[in-house]
């Protein structure tokens, strides 16, 4: 089988506010047991590795095997953090193996009179067989801030 060699690439910004105090939305990402809880889709995913280092060079993995589906894996590292500013991430992602994308992921935080607005851009770059699924990346970013806001709710 011969796989065609091209590259994608996607930008999006997400908005959201929380109404939760700024502390509360950053230990969703910095403490680790707060992370788990929300963090991916357990009805969905089964669990095989995580790995939580969240420090300036420190790296975070996640891989599990989507119920009756394939291997899903995130590897990423932490460039820049401001407690409760900003956190930048480099991250790649694998399904099944298949090296799909690289990206570049800035999370600020901003204290409001409602609680916290929370603001996540990306840049990636899609490879191969995966070029044309940003799409799919900033869906799944939205899932994930819905998981988000059902932790601090």
């Amino acid at each position: 089988m011969t796989i065609e060699r091209r590259l994608g690439r996607s930008g999006f910004t997400l908005t959201r506010d929380y109404a939760a105090p700024i502390e509360r939305v950053w230990a969703a990402f910095a403490d680790e047991d707060s992370k788990r809880s929300w963090w991916g889709d357990a009805d969905r995913i089964s669990t095989r590795e995580w790995v939580f280092d969240f420090r300036v060079g420190g790296r975070d993995i996640d891989e599990g095997k989507f119920h009756g589906g394939p291997v899903s894996r995130y590897e990423a590292t932490y460039t820049d953090i401001v407690e409760h500013v900003r956190i930048v991430t480099t991250y790649d992602m694998w399904l099944d193996g298949a090296h799909m994308s690289t990206s570049v992921a800035s999370l600020e935080f901003e204290p409001i009179d409602a609680g916290t607005r929370f603001t996540h851009t990306e840049h990636g770059v899609f490879f191969d067989q995966f070029w044309a699924d940003g799409q799919g990346r900033e869906d799944g970013t939205r899932g994930l801030l819905i998981a988000l806001g059902r932790h601090l709710a």
